[in-house]
């Protein structure tokens, strides 16, 4: 029994000796460096236990600043310009001797009438085409009304059921039952506005239906 134990013991000691000298070679090249080569390689290339980590650049890439751009010219229109609006005409100032500003202020023709000065005119845009004319209007009891209308109608030749029939030459209506007509310019009316003869063929011809009549106290 004492025998096998040294034996073993023995065995264990030259293994661990053999481990260390590389194998056993004597004088060899990696003799006394037991940590390079392998155990029971016979001597094998040797090969290093660990890779060399491959060094990492920390240094950031700076990201390039982007330079400002020239902006491109707008291009120009090639289209033609376009024509001026024409100016507009004036109108004709109103006539500042007219005491009717409704008819004065009408864009067409238009009568006005001055029952106390007992004249009478045409105006067209404003303007005094014609007048002042002498007139005569309504006596007491049957007053020319007062106020701003529009031709009614008009009548070469009007007989007055009222008064018998009587003739109403030239008549031009802006109220019910009152018109410029020719009459005398001695007699007060019973409301229409008496004009001279050549008078009332003017203001029948130059006037129209829905023109502006103003009549003034």
């Amino acid at each position: 029994m004492k025998r096998l134990l040294a034996g073993a013991a023995a065995l264990a000691t030259a293994f661990v000796l053999a481990a260390c000298s590389g194998g056993g070679s004597a004088g060899g090249a990696n003799a006394g460096g037991g940590a390079v080569a392998a155990a029971g390689t016979g001597g094998g290339t040797p090969t290093t236990s660990s890779a060399t980590p491959t060094p990492t650049s920390t240094v950031a890439t700076p990201t390039p600043t982007p330079t400002s751009k020239t902006p491109k010219p707008t291009p120009t229109s090639t289209s033609a310009k376009p024509k001026p609006k024409p100016t507009p005409k004036p109108q004709p100032a109103a006539d500042p001797g007219v005491p009717c500003a409704a008819a004065a202020a009408a864009s067409g023709t238009a009568a006005c009438v001055d029952i106390s000065a007992h004249k009478a005119w045409l105006l067209q845009g404003g303007k005094v085409v014609y007048g002042p004319v002498p007139m005569l209007p309504g006596r007491k009891g049957y007053e020319t009304p007062t106020g701003t209308f529009h031709v009614l109608s008009k009548e070469k030749m009007h007989l007055s059921k009222e008064f018998d029939n009587a003739e109403m030459p030239n008549s031009v209506f802006f109220y019910p039952g009152d018109a410029f007509h020719t009459g005398s310019l001695s007699v007060y009316s019973h409301g229409c506005i008496h004009l001279s003869a050549g008078a009332s063929l003017k203001f029948f011809n130059t006037l129209h239906i829905g023109d502006v009549v103003q009549v003034v106290p």
